[in-house]
């Protein structure tokens, strides 16, 4: 302290605060100036006028008792340090006193100039500190506020980035005239998720499909999606040939990635619906195997067990190969694309649901709708999960085969 303190004494003994007056002196050398206020309603008027570095009270005066003196003191003198000195040597009241935000807790007669000094020191550190603790208290809660707030407007603009119309077959038609017609399922585990897919038409017979996972979840996760978009809408052009599309869309990320200080990398598929010649062509880069119903042979399969061959993750490699696999399609047969986050859930005794469980779940649901078909698929998983609610994001997209014959007709 470069300047003397001024100490606020309220206590109506005139001997006790004579006493406290010749310690400071004392022992204070010369850092306090002490000021005394004989009743609570004279100390609170001194208090209003500012200027107060520290208050010592007695809690038994003439106009007030008890703990109710140091609770009303404490309203009106905030930042203002209080050392609580009465004649009572009470454990219980000594602890509700500082419970409630005194300093400290003296005993008259049992306290020495140097004592009563040091307390003073320290009250006003521990003081000073609170402060400081409460400042950055309320810096971190306005940051936080405003992480929330900048989250809150990047979950909003990632649901912009998804498909809100899908595209129909033959261009004009109803969505449920259509020869093929689209569902999703998007649930991000944070405010932003690292899953993206998109939906768009090629040609005037030929759709695609494209789903990925951004590795990790969050933030991060949630800017490499906002890349892939880019990379997608950009790349159209190649959009016709699953594996150069894969590889264009590989080449970019890759370059991009390497600009940055820890590894990222993204898992996809891309699946191209080709309704002219009724077949499904597909390229994976390291991502979950779609699924194939055929409702007509009651069956789901893998698209891996059409075709094993696939390529690394998107952003390893800078010219990595993606060969492209083929499936035939018929009427009525469901596509069904999803990221890892739908089955790497723990269960209660820790194993988890995987993609066995989630190919006989669908075998037995082989009859529903695509959104009836997806919303069970994920009852069931949450039912088994033990936090009854999924860790990663989760990503479904379906593709249900119409009349085939009707549309190659009408077109």
């Amino acid at each position: 302290m470069t300047s003397p303190l001024t100490v606020l004494l309220i206590e109506d003994n005139a001997v006790d605060a004579r006493l406290i007056q010749i310690m400071l002196s004392e022992a204070g050398s010369g850092l306090f100036d002490l000021e005394h206020a004989d009743r609570l309603s004279s100390g609170l008027k001194r208090l209003s006028q500012g200027d107060i570095g520290i208050v010592l009270l007695d809690l038994s005066l003439p106009d007030s008792m008890g703990l109710q003196t140091f609770e009303t003191v404490h309203r009106e003198a905030r930042g203002v340090p209080i050392i609580v000195m009465s004649g009572l040597d009470d454990q219980t009241v000594a602890v509700n006193a500082v419970h409630e935000g005194a300093q400290d807790y003296l005993v008259k007669g049992q306290v020495s100039g140097q004592l009563l000094v040091r307390a003073m020191r320290y009250a006003i550190e521990r003081k000073r500190t609170a402060e400081q603790l409460a400042s950055y208290a309320e810096q971190l809660r306005q940051r936080n506020a405003q992480m929330e707030a900048d989250f809150n407007m990047a979950r909003e603009i990632q649901q912009v980035f998804l498909p809100r119309e899908y595209p129909v077959f033959p261009r004009g038609v109803l969505s449920e005239q259509s020869a093929l017609r689209f569902t999703h399922r998007y649930l991000p585990a944070a405010a932003v998720g690292g899953d993206f897919f998109n939906i768009f038409p090629i040609t005037d017979t030929a759709a695609g499909a494209f789903i990925c996972d951004v590795m990790g979840h969050g933030m991060r996760a949630a800017l490499v999606t906002a890349i892939m978009r880019g990379l997608v809408e950009q790349l159209m052009p190649s959009a016709l040939d699953a594996g150069q599309f894969l590889g264009a869309i590989n080449h970019s990320l890759y370059v991009i990635l390497q600009q940055t200080e820890e590894p990222l990398l993204a898992t996809a598929v891309y699946l191209i619906v080709d309704l002219a010649e009724g077949e499904l062509r597909f390229a994976n880069a390291g991502h979950p195997s779609p699924l194939r119903i055929c409702r007509r042979s009651k069956s789901a399969e893998p698209l891996r067990n059409y075709d094993k061959s696939h390529g690394p993750a998107l952003g390893l490699f800078e010219n990595s190969v993606f060969p492209v696999g083929r499936c035939p399609l018929e009427c009525n047969d469901l596509i069904v694309g999803f990221t890892d986050g739908l089955y790497e859930v723990p269960g209660a005794n820790a194993e988890e649901y995987g993609q066995e469980r989630l190919l006989r779940a669908v075998r037995q649901r082989l009859a529903l709708k695509p959104a009836a078909l997806f919303d069970e698929l994920l009852d069931d998983v949450k039912r088994f999960s033990s936090p009854k609610e999924f860790e990663d994001d989760v990503c479904l997209i379906g593709m249900e085969i119409g009349d085939l014959d009707s549309f190659n007709h009408r077109r």
